[in-house]
């Protein structure tokens, strides 16, 4: 598939339905935009949340709150 649209003077873009239904993006979606070499590829950004439990908890930390385990790795990370 190949569409064609023009940037606006404040450097928008109004995606061409054809694109919008093929890559699933609504109003409101959000994209991310990488430049490879002499290209760009445009992509409907994840949505985190649908993540949410797709990545088992090590049983170490499983019963720690979100700040216990933020300090734990910010520590580890600033050893020296």
């Amino acid at each position: 598939m190949s569409s064609i649209a023009t940037v606006t003077s404040k450097g928008q873009v109004t995606l061409p339905v054809e694109v919008r239904r093929a890559l699933g993006i609504d109003a409101g979606d959000r994209l991310t935009f990488t430049v490879l070499d002499d290209h760009m590829v445009v992509r409907a950004a994840p949505d985190f949340l649908a993540l949410a439990g797709s990545i088992p908890v090590p049983p170490e930390v499983a019963d720690l709150s979100w700040g216990k385990i933020r300090d734990i790795a910010y520590r580890a990370g600033n050893r020296s």
